[in-house]
């Protein structure tokens, strides 16, 4: 599994731990990114519209506020976001725990 760290993910403070699953040989071509992703409290993955893919958030812990296409509402573990080609979505960790979700950017064909 390899892990990396991104200061200012997409402009947004703090730092996101991301933990690749599986590794970017073995996820093939229309998967751009499947991952266990880690906010801690109060960071956040900047707002970004996604073009020619979709992502899915599926959060395992933690709480946050979800920015989907600048309307903004409350999430926790258990909900699932989906944001589709041409538009754009953001996350802040809100709670006092680290948020933990599963991310999953699926190119088109």
């Amino acid at each position: 599994m390899e892990k990396t760290v991104v200061e200012s993910l997409h402009g947004g403070r703090g730092r996101v731990i991301l933990e690749h699953l599986p590794g970017k040989e073995a996820r093939g071509p229309h998967c751009g990114l499947y991952a266990q992703v880690t906010l801690e409290p109060g960071c956040e993955i900047g707002w970004h519209i996604h073009l020619g893919e979709s992502e899915t958030y599926y959060l395992l812990s933690g709480e946050g506020s979800y920015n989907d296409n600048g309307e903004t509402r409350p999430v926790k573990a258990g909900d699932v976001t989906v944001t589709a080609s041409g538009m754009g979505h953001g996350l802040l960790n809100t709670g006092s725990e680290p948020l933990v979700m599963m991310a999953l950017i699926v190119k088109e064909s």
